[in-house]
């Protein structure tokens, strides 16, 4: 080969060898540049994307159930995802709602609810399994719920006075019926026997049912429990109906007053309210608090709410917090008095 030959075969070599180092650059970083719209797009991906796990700390069946179904159905419309209900009975609802405390915090996994929880159990219990105040969440209150104080329909009162002043002249003949130690029924009873300055005997019993059986015997004399268990009873003159446990009268029953009406300030209202685990993130808190409130304003929720003696309240993840801690140093003077326990 000539020197030109050569020359020319050189120069050839030499621009496709720039060529090479020009490309191979921009070939190496082809797949980085893939991958990252990817990574990103999942790291972005609007929540809920999932079904949404929602523990309910009781059977089935139950007032807390009818509750929750009530809300849960549209719930899920809004969001877009299934809510499947998961019931986790036992131990006076803390079973379940350990469960939520150790979730994931991602917005998958949420508690519906009840006084129990975080506002009673911890003053009833020696030992709790998660931090009442720590481990969750607040998100939104659902309900305020109602009790009755209903009477032996042969017990010779009409009104609350009137058994304050029969309690108060035959101390400790009066029992009172609770679905249980440490449910609203039976702290609803304390505080009437707090607030009254009367001798009163409590008689729980495992449930609600067992209970009515009991009122309506004679053996027990009356008892504060929810409406929707005793309204049945009362439209069919089995029990006499004397007053309802919330400061306002209950559209349910409307010809009945509070009984705060007798003893000022008395109010025993179980509260259901959703929470997350501890460390949800505040976008997800905010996407179901805003949700929870909207359906709360639905009028089919609000005519449910209404058939289980119940009125629907929303709230602000702070302002459920607050509530909670002032129901809690509430309760906790109740149950120290009354020496109760759930151990």
């Amino acid at each position: 080969m000539g020197s030109l030959g050569l020359s020319w075969a050189i120069s050839k070599l030499a621009q496709r060898f720039a060529t090479l180092v020009l490309i191979l650059p921009a070939l190496l970083t082809v797949p980085v540049l893939v991958a990252l719209p990817t990574k990103a797009s999942a790291q972005q991906q609007p929540y809920p994307s999932k079904p949404i796990r929602l523990v309910l700390p009781f059977a089935a069946g139950g007032g807390a159930d009818n509750n929750a179904r009530i809300i849960a159905e549209p719930l899920a419309q809004r969001l877009g995802q299934p809510i499947i209900i998961d019931y986790k009975p036992g131990a006076g609802g803390t079973l379940g709602a350990n469960i939520v405390a150790n979730a994931a915090p991602d917005g998958y996994t949420l508690l519906y609810a009840t006084p129990g929880q975080q506002m009673t159990n911890p003053h009833l219990m020696e030992k709790m399994p998660y931090d009442a105040l720590k481990s969750f969440a607040s998100v939104s209150q659902v309900i305020e719920g109602s009790n009755v104080l209903v009477v032996n329909k042969n017990l010779p009162v009409n009104s609350v006075a009137e058994l304050i002043a029969l309690a108060r002249a035959k101390p400790g003949t009066i029992n009172f019926a609770s679905s249980g130690i440490g449910s609203s029924s039976h702290l609803a009873g304390e505080l009437f026997k707090s607030m009254a300055g009367i001798d009163i005997v409590h008689v729980p019993y495992k449930g609600s049912g067992a209970a009515i059986t009991e009122v309506l015997g004679g053996s027990i004399q009356m008892t504060i429990d929810t409406v929707s268990v005793y309204l049945p009873q009362i439209k069919a003159n089995n029990v006499k109906a004397l007053a309802i446990s919330t400061l306002e009268r209950n559209p349910i029953l409307p010809e009945l007053p509070p009984i705060a009406d007798t003893l000022p300030g008395f109010a025993a209202a179980p509260v259901n309210y959703i929470t997350a685990p501890a460390g949800t993130p505040r976008p997800i808190i905010e996407r179901l608090n805003r949700e929870i409130n909207i359906v709360l304003k639905l009028p089919t929720v609000h005519e449910q709410f209404a058939q289980n003696g119940a009125t629907e309240k929303g709230s602000t993840p702070e302002d459920m917090d607050a509530l909670i801690r002032s129901e809690s140093a509430k309760w906790k003077k109740i149950i120290d008095q009354s020496r109760a326990t759930a151990n």
